[in-house]
């Protein structure tokens, strides 16, 4: 049993061999949120021979402490708080609305960034896989789930290598499968089970996708 990954690339491939099953499936589509998870979803597009795209949400950090997440937005205009972070630090309508603005306009650059006029997938009556490199509390996944089911997936997988058990519980809600082999208790932070948890760029993750679409050109 890992205890834990050298990166996100071989934390793909381990989510991979769990997610062979679906290897077949019609339609089948792997989202990735950017851009921790996007060479996690490239790993897993490549070896089951789907498409890769990503799935734009953004994290709500709490002024001063920014890995504190008190929400997320993602697109489609979907906003999600996690409220046992707002109430406590009773955080102002004002805080949170300038918080929503920027992360807003981010979330529009990283659209320009990695589509350009590119039109987002249709994931109407598809399977969809969606993929993140790990879950704290799991705001950032939750947006990305309620806003893509109002796209009306068939069948919605959240593939993460590591992740929080009770935020898994509170996923299970939203998603039909969910496939994470390490749910350590506590989680601490998603980071320290990561040899290399660096940041992934802008660059790499217009490269992964430029790489995912050849390989799929190709195919077909």
């Amino acid at each position: 049993m890992k205890t834990r990954y050298r990166n996100r690339y071989e934390a793909g491939r381990v989510l991979t061999a769990m997610l062979a099953p679906w290897k077949d499936t019609p339609g089948l589509l792997v989202l990735a949120l950017p851009r921790g998870g996007v060479p996690i979803g490239y790993e897993i597009a490549l070896a089951l021979d789907a498409p890769l795209d990503v799935f734009l949400v953004r994290k709500l950090g709490v002024p001063g402490h920014s890995e504190l997440a008190m929400g997320a937005i993602a697109s489609g205009g979907v906003m999600v708080l996690n409220e046992d972070v707002v109430v406590p630090l009773r955080i102002s309508d004002e805080t949170l609305e300038q918080v929503v603005e920027r992360e807003a306009r981010e979330l529009e650059r990283r659209s320009r960034e990695y589509r350009g006029a590119r039109p987002e997938p249709d994931v109407s009556g598809r399977t969809v896989i969606l993929v993140d490199d790990g879950l704290a509390t799991g705001s950032t996944m939750m947006a990305a789930l309620k806003a893509l089911r109002k796209q009306q997936p068939t069948h919605v997988i959240v593939a993460v290598p590591v992740a929080s058990p009770l935020t898994l519980d509170d996923i299970a809600r939203e998603a039909d499968e969910i496939v994470c082999p390490m749910r350590p208790d506590p989680l601490h932070a998603v980071g320290i089970w990561y040899e290399d948890f660096s940041e992934t760029t802008d660059d790499e993750v217009r490269m992964l996708l430029r790489q995912a679409a050849a390989a799929s050109a190709a195919r077909y």
